[in-house]
């Protein structure tokens, strides 16, 4: 009888604990809920280790957390009707939205913030209002591969600088920052190399500060001033305030300006991009655009 029960206590052994474990033995349940604390780079890495890892990262528990909350909101507005939230898996949304998707006429851009599940979004200066922009004699139009949107405004001269755009858009919830990308003096390329030109036209930024304004769903309202005297030839980030969004499921309204409406002298020499929104938390992606 002992030994029976030897035989049957080894049986049992051997169920319980193969000679040869590994990680493939977990159950695909189990290494879904692994896989989502992990942050996406390491969630792609991890799915090229076994089979049972690979089958594992397609489940929706896996990327339900980097989505923004709202994201099925975001999906119904940015992409096409066959392309629904119930038609998709998490991971093709999440893949999706981490991609720029450009809506408004192909005048903005937004993309979903890997990591922190926030989102950036790019205003060209098309989708803007800006005194005289089709007048040939104060404004021209310069293809370039420095912009997102491949094209620039550039200001030959002026009395009365003035633009004002506007967005209405569904952010996540959390602390957010506006920025205008501007650049003095006009570039180009020349046998691969950087041209800085036309400085010789480049004047009156340093005598009045230009004006920056943002207002939010008309409740939040910042004004800064800053004088535009950057090295020429360098694009930079000006900073025109920050705001908070509290209901991811109500579209947030924003508007923007940015002025320099004293007579008393011309400006020129002034290269218009784009309007940038990002995280605050994530100013370290501006030196990326």
């Amino acid at each position: 009888m002992g030994g029976r029960f030897s035989a049957l206590a080894n049986e049992k052994n051997i169920v319980t604990h193969p000679s040869n474990p590994n990680l493939g033995d977990l159950p695909e349940s189990c290494i879904a809920l692994i896989l989502s604390c992990l942050e996406p780079s390491e969630i792609c890495k991890l799915a090229r280790l076994n089979k049972t890892f690979h089958q594992s990262s397609f489940a929706d528990v896996v990327w339900e957390s980097k989505l923004p909350e709202n994201h099925q909101i975001l999906v119904k507005k940015l992409f096409s009707d066959e392309e629904s939230s119930e038609r998709l898996s998490k991971k093709e949304i999440f893949s999706r939205l981490c991609r720029p998707i450009r809506f408004s006429g192909d005048t903005k851009e937004v993309w979903l913030e890997k990591g922190r599940r926030g989102i950036c979004v790019a205003i060209s200066w098309k989708g803007m209002k800006i005194t005289g922009i089709d007048d040939r004699r104060y404004w021209t139009h310069i293809s370039t591969d420095e912009s997102r949107f491949h094209t620039i405004a550039y200001l030959q001269q002026m009395w009365w600088l003035e633009v004002e755009g506007n967005l209405e858009f569904e952010f996540p919830a959390g602390n957010y920052s506006l920025f205008f990308r501007l650049q003095i003096g006009r570039t180009s390329k020349r046998a691969g190399w950087r041209i800085v030109s036309d400085l010789e036209q480049v004047h009156g930024w340093n005598i009045k500060p230009v004006k920056f304004q943002l207002e939010l769903s008309n409740v939040q309202h910042t004004i800064s001033n800053c004088y535009l005297n950057e090295a020429a030839g360098k694009w930079m980030h000006y900073h025109v305030g920050d705001f908070v969004v509290e209901n991811s499921y109500i579209p947030t309204k924003l508007k923007f300006s940015m002025a320099q409406i004293d007579c008393t002298h011309t400006k020129a020499g002034l290269c218009l991009d784009s309007v940038f929104i990002f995280p605050s938390e994530s100013m370290k992606q501006l030196k990326q655009f």
